[in-house]
């Protein structure tokens, strides 16, 4: 019996196990494994008659230092990280769907610089087993794909294998909406966190925002502003020092030995975590599920967040960076789910995409109303050939 993926093409971030292939993590040969299986995700899409054609691109161990990736819509720009390769071999049209990671914002980035939808379920819904950790208490496996059904085909699939076991602090079981409760409005109610956009996005990607906010009114759906819970000022400062902790906890082993060999981000955030008392690390956790449990407040009267997937369009090569996860990071850092959904394009010929983000263990609700959004938004471009 053929399964529900059969024949989708599927390339994967290298840093996921698949037999018989390098796990390379886009690092120096220390680091690199010869897996004789396949990651659970890995093995869950080859049983559901998906194609594995290969492995893509990753910046060094999943973090920030630039890779040789380029964005299929214009070559001298990034195309987004870590999940570089992923991002741009579903805009090139290289493979249908991409596996990738999120642990502050390497899905919805560089979906959204390269006009393609960027998908995370809420934390621990993917099993990260066999994937190469940045930090294990905020890695979400990622999905790129060139609609929303087809990153919606292959999240059932995945999301249907157990999940393994953190090996650090994970989320605490409690959702303000329980799984498989009726979510969606009718109308659909969104919010824009509008103080806090205003404050980082560029003029051009706020005048956008707005625009995709009165298409939405236009279309039926309610758009209101909000202002972000209490937690929000510090959500940042404190999910990055659980990664900084923790990166520092899984590269001990190799550290002293091949420190030298590290790109120079990945090294500086090893070394920084190296120095943070166990008490901070502690209270950095804690204060993550506050502001999950804040959210909730917000998800009781909308349906999602509103928001651009990056303050920006995809920076220029020449300024050495992936891109600013500003707008991606609180929702990594509290565990909830998150789309990016192609929307526009630049005059420069870039592409614009807009966030939506759900309430805890509310993926299927999401995944509905991102389809909502997504006919009406209507995107059909595609890179230049």
């Amino acid at each position: 019996m053929r399964g529900s993926l059969f024949g989708l093409t599927v390339a994967v971030k290298d840093i996921f196990d698949v037999a018989g292939m390098d796990t390379t993590s886009g690092a120096p040969p220390f680091a690199h494994r010869r897996p004789e299986r396949d990651a659970p995700a890995v093995a869950a899409l080859r049983s559901a008659g998906a194609v594995i054609l290969g492995k893509t691109v990753t910046t060094e161990f999943a973090f920030a230092d630039p890779s040789v990736t380029r964005n299929p819509w214009n070559l001298a720009h990034t195309p987004g990280g870590s999940s570089s390769g992923s991002a741009a071999a579903v805009a090139a049209g290289m493979a249908q769907v991409a596996l990738g990671s999120q642990t502050i914002g390497s899905t919805i980035r560089p979906a959204g610089y390269c006009g393609v939808v960027g998908f995370k379920g809420t934390y621990g819904r993917i099993s990260t087993e066999g994937v190469t950790p940045l930090s294990w208490s905020l890695d979400h496996v990622g999905i790129f794909a060139r609609s929303v059904e087809d990153a919606a085909g292959v999240f059932s699939i995945l999301a249907a294998e157990p999940a393994a076991a953190s090996l650090s602090a994970t989320m605490p079981s409690e959702s303000p909406v329980p799984e498989g409760s009726p979510r969606r409005s009718n109308p659909p109610r969104f919010c824009i966190p509008r103080a806090w956009v205003d404050s980082v996005a560029t003029p051009g990607v706020r005048t956008h925002l707005d625009e995709v906010a009165e298409l939405l009114r236009r279309a039926g759906g309610v758009v209101d502003d909000v202002m972000l819970p209490p937690g929000g000022a510090q959500i940042e400062t404190d999910g990055r020092l659980v990664l900084r902790v923790e990166v520092a906890a899984y590269h001990s082993r190799w550290f002293s030995e091949h420190a030298a060999e590290y790109a120079p981000k990945i090294k500086e955030l090893i070394e920084s975590g190296l120095l943070v008392p166990a008490i901070d690390y502690i209270r950095a956790h804690e204060a993550r599920y506050q502001f999950r449990r804040e959210m909730g407040s917000i998800f009781s009267r909308y349906d999602a967040l509103l928001l651009p997937s990056a303050p920006a369009p995809a920076p220029p090569l020449s300024e050495n960076t992936t891109g600013d996860p500003v707008f991606c990071a609180p929702w990594s850092f509290a565990g909830l789910p998150s789309i990016a959904l192609p929307s526009g394009i630049t005059p420069g010929g870039l592409p614009l995409s807009v966030q939506l983000v759900g309430a805890a263990a509310a993926d299927a609700e999401l995944l509905e109303l991102a389809r909502w959004c997504e006919a009406r938004l209507g995107f059909s471009a595609a890179p230049p050939q």
